[in-house]
């Protein structure tokens, strides 16, 4: 999620930006300044790696339930959905005369750096406002959380929507330089991952902060306000540098191909949910297909490095120290998934052609996403049959060889996850060129098969767990399924492409 949600890259879900496209500047832009802009991507996603490998775990050291955590990440959907659109029309109608863009990417920039500065300082800020450590919820410290977070949420939306327009209107139509231009973007993407994941999984970065550690923040808190406060310094070292050196034009409605509406409404609500009164064939069984890979995805993006610190290292949120290097481990496996995430992409088309088609590949990945799923369990089974015990009684970590099959799968997992990134996007653009429809709103459309699933793991995925007794591998099994008839449901349902039509393949890029 470009969000996420968890546009799932431990990518957030995908989201959509509906941009009106009118170039803006007639004069081509130097390429660095491209690569200058989209290396903002690298400050957004250093920021979403650490949301998506350390917060779960951190709301559970606040005292929020397991089975309740999720709840927390229904801001990333609802989000993505209501914000990115919002924030798409406005930034497009801009007058300011700092530009269209600029405006909505250094406000976005500034929320983020205030919400994790809330998110960081949150255990600190409820102790001083009267929170009790010696009980397990901290709910001063909870309030403090929640809200830094929905505010994180909406601040990278801001920032995403605008920051590819603003590459899109450098670019002055030029397609190549467009294609160029979303390739540096999706590259400091994948750069912004691997940052984050790494500090994720490093437990002494508190010492470069040593004010860090606090009375109300444990070492894993520490470590996680250090490394929210390296990725503010980045984000905003960039943003400031880029939107310094590259200037817009100011906007004015003239250089519009229409003028935009008085009546203050937002039309590209009622555009969007209308589509799907008229959808044609092709573009409803790409829903039922990339719903059912959202429900699969969802479940693992939410707890995956719990899942190491519960399952695997049979850790407690809170207590002992093996759930803390259970969750590094994870953020460690993640940084690999991402590694493969990146070369994946690098070798979709060569993928495609060598399965024999777009459909084929896309179900073949999500059979390997069922499997994946399903060995989770297998590995946590063997991780609680090997549990051992030190002579004092105290549980030890995993064997190398339960720790190297969980790092595998995270790896493996890469694979489909990248192609989830791209092919969706593609046979969307397909299908509605196809069709006639508009990409703009085709690919709304489809953000809403990526949306809504979230919003239902979100609500039901913790509810659901403690019904077979709390953990995370119920929800991974009904991953699994959903994954294995998501691969059915694209091999069998899905038109086939023709041979230019698949061509675009190579013009898309993950989102989240």
């Amino acid at each position: 999620m470009e969000n996420g949600t968890k546009e799932l890259t431990k990518v957030q879900p995908p989201s959509t930006a509906m941009q009106v496209q009118t170039p803006v500047q007639k004069i081509p832009t130097a390429t660095w300044k491209l690569l200058l802009v989209a290396a903002i991507a690298a400050g957004v996603q250093f920021g979403w790696a650490l949301q998506l490998s350390l917060l779960t775990p951190y709301v559970q050291l606040l005292g929020i339930p397991h089975k309740w955590a999720a709840y927390i990440w229904l801001c990333g959907p609802i989000s993505g959905m209501l914000v990115q659109p919002i924030v798409g029309y406005y930034s497009d109608r801009c007058q300011s005369s700092y530009g269209r863009r600029r405006p909505f990417i250094a406000s976005g920039a500034g929320c983020v750096a205030i919400s994790v500065i809330l998110i960081g300082f949150a255990a600190d800020i409820g102790y001083k406002a009267g929170d009790d450590m010696s009980k397990t919820l901290k709910p001063r410290a909870v309030t403090v959380f929640v809200i830094g977070f929905w505010i994180l949420d909406v601040a990278n939306n801001m920032l995403q929507g605008p920051c590819r327009a603003l590459l899109a209107d450098l670019c002055s139509g030029d397609t190549r330089r467009m294609r160029s231009a979303n390739a540096f973007y999706s590259f400091f993407m994948a750069v912004g991952n691997i940052l984050g994941y790494a500090a994720g999984s490093y437990n002494n970065l508190y010492k470069l902060f040593p004010f860090s550690k606090t009375h109300a923040c444990d070492l894993y808190c520490a470590n996680l306000k250090s490394c929210f406060m390296i990725s503010i310094a980045l984000l905003i070292i960039i943003t400031v540098v880029a939107l310094s050196v590259v200037r817009e034009k100011q906007w004015s409605p003239d250089e519009a191909d229409e003028e935009p509406p008085s009546s203050g409404k937002i039309p590209v609500f009622g555009e969007l949910f209308g589509a799907l009164k008229d959808l044609p064939r092709p573009m409803l069984m790409l829903l039922v297909v990339t719903c059912l890979n959202w429900i699969a995805w969802f479940p693992f993006i939410l707890f995956d490095t719990d899942w190491m610190g519960r399952e695997i290292y049979g850790g407690t949120a809170g207590q002992g120290k093996l759930y803390a290097q259970g969750v590094r481990a994870g953020s460690l496996g993640l940084l690999l998934n991402s590694v493969v995430l990146g070369l994946t992409s690098i070798a979709v088309e060569y993928l495609v052609r060598g399965v024999g088609g777009v459909k084929i590949l896309w179900g073949i990945v999500n059979f390997l996403l069922a499997i994946g799923l399903v060995m989770t369990v297998v590995v946590s089974k063997v991780a609680q049959h090997q549990r051992q015990h030190s002579a004092n009684g105290q549980l030890l970590p995993p064997s190398a060889g339960v720790k190297a099959g969980a790092l595998s799968l995270f790896s493996i997992l890469g694979i489909p996850l990248s192609i989830t990134y791209s092919i969706p996007f593609a046979l969307a653009s397909i299908y509605s060129s196809g069709s006639g429809a508009g990409q703009g709103l085709s690919l709304g459309v489809l953000n809403l098969a990526i949306v809504v699933p979230q919003m239902i793991v979100s609500v039901l995925a913790g509810p659901f767990d403690s019904l077979f007794g709390g953990g995370n591998l119920p929800a991974f099994v009904v991953g699994a399924i959903s994954a294995a008839v998501s691969g059915v449901l694209a091999i069998i349902l899905l038109p086939k492409p023709s041979k230019d039509a698949a061509a675009k393949l190579t013009l898309s890029g993950p989102y989240h």
